[in-house]
Protein backbone atom coordinates (compact mmCIF):
# COMPACT_ATOMS: atom_id res chain seq x y z
CA UNK A 1 0.00 0.00 0.00
CA UNK A 2 1.58 3.20 -1.08
CA UNK A 3 0.05 7.03 -0.05
CA UNK A 4 0.73 10.41 -0.28
CA UNK A 5 -0.35 12.54 2.15
CA UNK A 6 -2.63 15.50 0.77
CA UNK A 7 -3.99 18.02 3.39
CA UNK A 8 -7.65 19.19 2.57
CA UNK A 9 -9.09 22.63 4.47
CA UNK A 10 -13.09 21.03 3.63
CA UNK A 11 -11.36 17.52 5.75
CA UNK A 12 -9.46 19.01 8.45
CA UNK A 13 -6.48 16.05 9.73
CA UNK A 14 -3.95 17.81 12.12
CA UNK A 15 -4.39 17.62 15.79
CA UNK A 16 -5.55 21.18 16.39
CA UNK A 17 -8.72 20.35 14.06
CA UNK A 18 -10.01 17.69 16.26
CA UNK A 19 -13.32 18.18 18.64
CA UNK A 20 -13.20 17.78 21.83
CA UNK A 21 -15.25 15.18 23.88
CA UNK A 22 -17.87 17.25 24.31
CA UNK A 23 -18.52 18.36 21.03
CA UNK A 24 -20.57 16.18 18.69
CA UNK A 25 -19.43 16.48 15.35
CA UNK A 26 -20.31 15.87 11.98
CA UNK A 27 -18.55 12.97 10.54
CA UNK A 28 -15.68 13.45 8.26
CA UNK A 29 -16.56 12.02 5.09
CA UNK A 30 -14.61 11.63 1.84
CA UNK A 31 -15.55 10.72 -1.90
CA UNK A 32 -13.98 8.79 -4.28
CA UNK A 33 -11.56 12.01 -5.66
CA UNK A 34 -10.59 12.76 -2.43
CA UNK A 35 -9.70 9.36 -1.58
CA UNK A 36 -7.47 9.35 -4.89
CA UNK A 37 -5.51 12.27 -3.81
CA UNK A 38 -4.66 10.39 -0.50
CA UNK A 39 -4.11 6.88 -2.01
CA UNK A 40 -2.00 6.00 -5.19
CA UNK A 41 -4.40 2.91 -5.88
CA UNK A 42 -6.33 2.88 -9.02
CA UNK A 43 -8.17 0.65 -11.17
CA UNK A 44 -8.43 -2.50 -10.74
CA UNK A 45 -7.08 -1.98 -7.50
CA UNK A 46 -8.48 1.01 -5.52
CA UNK A 47 -10.36 -0.71 -3.23
CA UNK A 48 -12.39 2.42 -1.84
CA UNK A 49 -15.28 3.56 -2.74
CA UNK A 50 -16.19 6.21 -0.37
CA UNK A 51 -15.00 7.29 3.54
CA UNK A 52 -18.55 7.29 5.50
CA UNK A 53 -16.88 8.46 8.59
CA UNK A 54 -13.11 9.67 9.79
CA UNK A 55 -11.71 10.62 12.75
CA UNK A 56 -8.10 11.88 12.24
CA UNK A 57 -5.70 10.16 14.08
CA UNK A 58 -8.36 7.42 15.43
CA UNK A 59 -10.22 5.43 12.64
CA UNK A 60 -12.16 5.60 9.51
CA UNK A 61 -14.88 3.81 7.99
CA UNK A 62 -15.07 3.04 4.48
CA UNK A 63 -17.17 1.41 2.08
CA UNK A 64 -16.22 -1.16 -1.09
CA UNK A 65 -19.21 -1.63 -2.89
CA UNK A 66 -18.67 -5.33 -4.92
CA UNK A 67 -20.01 -5.54 -8.13
CA UNK A 68 -20.09 -8.32 -10.87
CA UNK A 69 -17.67 -6.12 -13.11
CA UNK A 70 -14.50 -6.74 -11.30
CA UNK A 71 -11.54 -8.54 -13.04
CA UNK A 72 -11.52 -10.93 -10.20
CA UNK A 73 -14.55 -12.14 -10.57
CA UNK A 74 -14.05 -13.99 -13.91
CA UNK A 75 -11.57 -16.54 -12.77
CA UNK A 76 -12.80 -16.76 -8.84
CA UNK A 77 -15.02 -18.58 -8.97
CA UNK A 78 -16.53 -19.21 -12.33
CA UNK A 79 -20.06 -19.98 -11.79
CA UNK A 80 -19.65 -19.10 -8.31
CA UNK A 81 -18.17 -15.31 -7.78
CA UNK A 82 -16.32 -15.05 -4.34
CA UNK A 83 -14.29 -11.71 -3.43
CA UNK A 84 -10.89 -13.04 -2.71
CA UNK A 85 -10.17 -12.69 0.69
CA UNK A 86 -6.46 -11.39 0.17
CA UNK A 87 -8.94 -8.25 -1.78
CA UNK A 88 -11.01 -8.14 1.62
CA UNK A 89 -7.77 -7.64 3.45
CA UNK A 90 -6.16 -5.07 0.79
CA UNK A 91 -9.38 -2.82 1.25
CA UNK A 92 -9.31 -2.98 5.16
CA UNK A 93 -5.56 -2.20 4.63
CA UNK A 94 -6.53 1.07 2.46
CA UNK A 95 -9.43 2.00 4.63
CA UNK A 96 -6.75 1.94 7.37
CA UNK A 97 -3.94 4.11 4.65
CA UNK A 98 -6.29 6.76 4.90
CA UNK A 99 -5.79 7.12 8.78
CA UNK A 100 -1.99 6.60 8.67
CA UNK A 101 -0.81 8.38 6.50
CA UNK A 102 -2.67 11.97 7.30
CA UNK A 103 -1.11 12.12 10.51
CA UNK A 104 1.05 14.68 11.08
CA UNK A 105 4.44 13.63 10.53
CA UNK A 106 3.85 10.70 9.14
CA UNK A 107 5.62 11.16 4.93
CA UNK A 108 6.44 8.10 2.99
CA UNK A 109 5.26 5.28 1.34
CA UNK A 110 3.08 3.04 3.70
CA UNK A 111 3.67 -0.29 3.00
CA UNK A 112 2.30 -4.35 4.84
CA UNK A 113 4.39 -4.95 7.44
CA UNK A 114 2.10 -7.54 8.76
CA UNK A 115 -1.36 -9.12 9.34
CA UNK A 116 -2.23 -10.84 12.48
CA UNK A 117 -4.99 -13.41 13.60
CA UNK A 118 -6.60 -12.83 10.45
CA UNK A 119 -10.27 -14.39 9.82
CA UNK A 120 -12.82 -14.90 7.37
CA UNK A 121 -15.82 -15.80 8.41
CA UNK A 122 -18.24 -15.43 5.13
CA UNK A 123 -18.12 -14.93 1.57
CA UNK A 124 -18.38 -11.60 -0.26
CA UNK A 125 -20.77 -12.17 -3.22
CA UNK A 126 -21.47 -9.51 -6.19
CA UNK A 127 -24.20 -7.11 -4.98
CA UNK A 128 -22.61 -6.88 -1.33
CA UNK A 129 -21.34 -3.64 0.70
CA UNK A 130 -18.73 -3.94 2.62
CA UNK A 131 -18.81 -1.76 5.44
CA UNK A 132 -15.01 -1.67 6.81
CA UNK A 133 -13.72 0.08 10.09
CA UNK A 134 -10.23 0.59 11.15
CA UNK A 135 -9.09 1.81 14.26
CA UNK A 136 -5.14 2.90 15.03
CA UNK A 137 -3.60 1.04 18.05
CA UNK A 138 -0.50 2.52 17.85
CA UNK A 139 2.43 4.30 15.89
CA UNK A 140 5.93 4.12 16.43
CA UNK A 141 8.38 6.48 15.78
CA UNK A 142 6.12 7.82 12.70
CA UNK A 143 7.22 4.69 11.08
CA UNK A 144 5.36 1.80 12.00
CA UNK A 145 1.48 1.42 12.51
CA UNK A 146 -0.80 -1.42 13.75
CA UNK A 147 -4.56 -0.98 13.18
CA UNK A 148 -7.52 -3.06 14.08
CA UNK A 149 -9.49 -3.52 11.16
CA UNK A 150 -12.92 -5.49 10.45
CA UNK A 151 -15.37 -5.41 7.02
CA UNK A 152 -18.91 -6.62 7.70
CA UNK A 153 -22.17 -7.03 5.22
CA UNK A 154 -25.64 -6.13 6.22
CA UNK A 155 -24.03 -5.81 9.93
CA UNK A 156 -22.61 -9.81 9.60
CA UNK A 157 -18.58 -9.98 10.49
CA UNK A 158 -17.32 -11.11 7.16
CA UNK A 159 -13.17 -10.38 8.11
CA UNK A 160 -11.49 -9.08 10.78
CA UNK A 161 -7.33 -8.91 12.04
CA UNK A 162 -4.78 -6.36 12.98
CA UNK A 163 -2.77 -4.88 9.81
CA UNK A 164 0.12 -3.74 10.62
CA UNK A 165 2.56 -0.94 7.99
CA UNK A 166 5.63 -0.07 7.48
CA UNK A 167 6.65 3.48 6.48
CA UNK A 168 9.05 3.68 3.59
CA UNK A 169 10.72 7.15 2.58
Amino acid sequence: MATTVVKDKAHPTNQESQPTADENPTPITLNLEQIHALLPHRYPFALVDRIIDYVPGKQAVGLKNVTFNEPHFQGHFPGRPIMPGVLIVEAMAQVGGIVLTQMPGVNGLCMFAGIDKVRFRRPVVPGDQLVITTELLSVRGLKFGKMQAKAEVDGQLVCEGTLMFSVVE
